[in-house]
């Protein structure tokens, strides 16, 4: 089945933000160009959600009624209505622990 990818944009603003913490903490390791790639690495690995990313049951309670997929080191929180895939949020494996 072909998909929609509707990524909201606090998704991406998650991915971006963990990215570039790390580059601004780690400077002398770890560059923006390791961050921009990263970010897209990140960002690319949605589009393979349900196709070769497989769906997971939620571990975070936020999460519970949508759906969740692992690529890399991220954590996807979606739905899917017909041929449309929202990806409503996202976070570093380093991040998945529950909030208070």
């Amino acid at each position: 089945m072909r998909y929609h990818y509707d990524v909201r944009p606090e998704a991406v603003m998650k991915i971006r933000a963990f990215y570039q913490h790390v580059a601004e903490k780690y400077r002398h390791t770890y560059s923006f160009e390791d961050a921009t790639r990263n970010i897209y690495n990140a960002i690319y690995a949605i589009y393979r959600i349900e196709h070769t990313i497989p769906r997971r049951r939620p571990t975070l309670t936020q999460w519970q009624g949508m759906h969740m997929a692992k690529a890399g080191k991220w954590y996807y929180a979606y739905t899917v209505d017909g041929d449309t895939i929202t990806i409503c949020d996202a976070c570093h494996e380093q991040n998945m622990a529950e909030t208070t």
